[in-house]
C-alpha cells in the first residue's frame, strides 16, 4: 500500500513495506485516493514527491494476482482490468496542478517505470535499481496510453526503441545519459 504525508507545501506519497510494490486494484485505489487528497489540498508552490521503501520502487503489475484467477482467460481479464484501472493514475499524475518528482530508490520495472515516467522529474539512485520494461521479455502488448506517454516523455526515438522493443535495462547513469531521468545520486545524496 502507500501513505501520504504533508510537510508544509511538500506532499510525500510513499509505497510502504519491503516488497515489490506490485500494482493491483487495491494499490491503484489507494494511489488514486491519495492523489485526490493532494489535488484538493494543493496550494501555489506545492510539490508531490513519490518514493518507495525497500529494494523496489515498483515492479509493475501484480501478475500473481492476475494468475490467481485460476484460468488463462481469467488471468488475461484481470490483466486487462489492471491496465484500465491504471490509466487514471497516470492521467491524475500528469494533470496535477503542481510539480511532481519521483525519487527512485530501487527498481522501477514495467508499470513502475510508467508510474515514474508520469512525473515531471525523475531522480534515481546511482547505486541501486534499474528502469526496465519487462513486457518485452514476457511477450505482453503495451497499452496505447503507455506508448503515448513514452513518446511524450522521451524525446529520442532510439531510446524508445531500445526500451520498448529491446528491453534495455538502465541503471542511473545510463538513464541520465539517455535523457530519461534528470539526475542519478549516490544513496547518501538522496532521500529525505
Amino acid at each position: 500500500m502507500c501513505t501520504l504525508e504533508k510537510h508544509g507545501s511538500l506532499f510525500f506519497l510513499t509505497f510502504t513495506g519491503d516488497d515489490q510494490h506490485r500494482i493491483n486494484p487495491n494499490l491503484i485505489g489507494n494511489i488514486l485516493s491519495h492523489l485526490s487528497q493532494v489535488k484538493a489540498q494543493a496550494t501555489p508552490g506545492s510539490v508531490l514527491i513519490t518514493q518507495a521503501q525497500g529494494k523496489f520502487f515498483s515492479n509493475g503489475f501484480d501478475l500473481d494476482w492476475a494468475q490467481a484467477a485460476g484460468s488463462k482467460q481469467g488471468a488475461s481479464e484481470r490483466l486487462r482490468q489492471m491496465v484500465v484501472l491504471f490509466k487514471p493514475v497516470i492521467a491524475s499524475l500528469l494533470s496535477l496542478p503542481m510539480l511532481t518528482i519521483t525519487s527512485l530508490t530501487g527498481h522501477a520495472a514495467a508499470g513502475g517505470f510508467v508510474l515514474a515516467l508520469s512525473h515531471d522529474y525523475i531522480i534515481m539512485r546511482r547505486d541501486r535499481g534499474v528502469l526496465y520494461m519487462s513486457e518485452v521479455d514476457l511477450g505482453l502488448t503495451l497499452p496505447g496510453y503507455v506508448n503515448v506517454l513514452f513518446r511524450e516523455k522521451t524525446g529520442d526515438a532510439s531510446v524508445r526503441r531500445d526500451v520498448l522493443l529491446q528491453g534495455l535495462k538502465m541503471e542511473g547513469d545510463e538513464a541520465v545519459k539517455r535523457g530519461v531521468v534528470e539526475a542519478a545520486c549516490n544513496s547518501e545524496e538522496g532521500g529525505r
